[in-house]
């Protein structure tokens, strides 16, 4: 993906929302189980469906991410359920994560990034979190790449179990499974998929 903004703006361009409008529900299970709301922060969040989703639940939203277009879109998809968030664009690499912080939840929820980039965004946000909070992430695992129903087709743009808890030493693991699942997640994520799930909290 030799320019990633390009690619992600023409994912968008649609009027059809790539990845449908609910929320993922890995994601959708977890913020409803907390006991109140407070500042989540939504990393590579695209068009919008899980910031949208949280707001409605009362939380106080940031969405970052590099693509005009997913913006357009998210702020849309607000309008039009009657909430509002807080949209950033930017460079995941020059967010000030940690500066903008500290947050109550961080999504990653198929936010895929190259092996470097990986290790310092998770690392950022072990530091970036309150006490007590959570970091919520699905993702495709290493053996997606075998399969059509979405998702990076580099290797090392993949997870795993090991991965993941090596990225994330420090924070307590409540949750952590690769399964297989199937995905109606509009047409971009759709059909049979591998994923790997991480529930993490930070100790108070």
């Amino acid at each position: 993906m030799n320019n990633p903004r390009t690619f992600w703006d023409k994912r968008y361009a649609d009027s059809v929302y790539a990845y449908g409008t609910k929320p993922n529900l890995y994601f959708q299970q977890q913020l409803d189980v907390l006991p109140k709301p407070g500042r989540l922060l939504l990393l590579a969040e695209g068009e919008g469906r899980n910031a949208v989703y949280a707001a409605e639940k009362s939380w106080q939203v940031t969405a970052v991410d590099f693509s005009e277009k997913g913006r357009e879109k998210a702020l849309a998809l607000a309008a039009e359920k009657g909430v509002s968030f807080d949209y950033q664009i930017a460079n995941i690499r020059e967010y000030d994560l940690i500066g903008n912080g500290p947050w109550d939840v961080i999504g990653l929820i198929y936010a895929h990034f190259p092996p470097e980039l990986r290790k310092a965004i998770h690392h950022k946000c072990i530091q970036a979190l309150k006490p007590g909070g959570r970091v919520i992430l699905e993702a495709f695992n290493r053996k997606q790449i075998y399969r059509l129903s979405g998702g990076p087709k580099e290797l090392d743009m993949l997870y795993s179990k090991i991965i993941l808890e090596h990225d994330f030493e420090g924070l307590e693991i409540l949750e952590a499974t690769e399964s297989t699942t199937f995905l109606t997640e509009g047409e971009g994520h759709a059909g049979l998929a591998e994923v790997v799930r991480f529930l993490l909290k930070k100790s108070t």
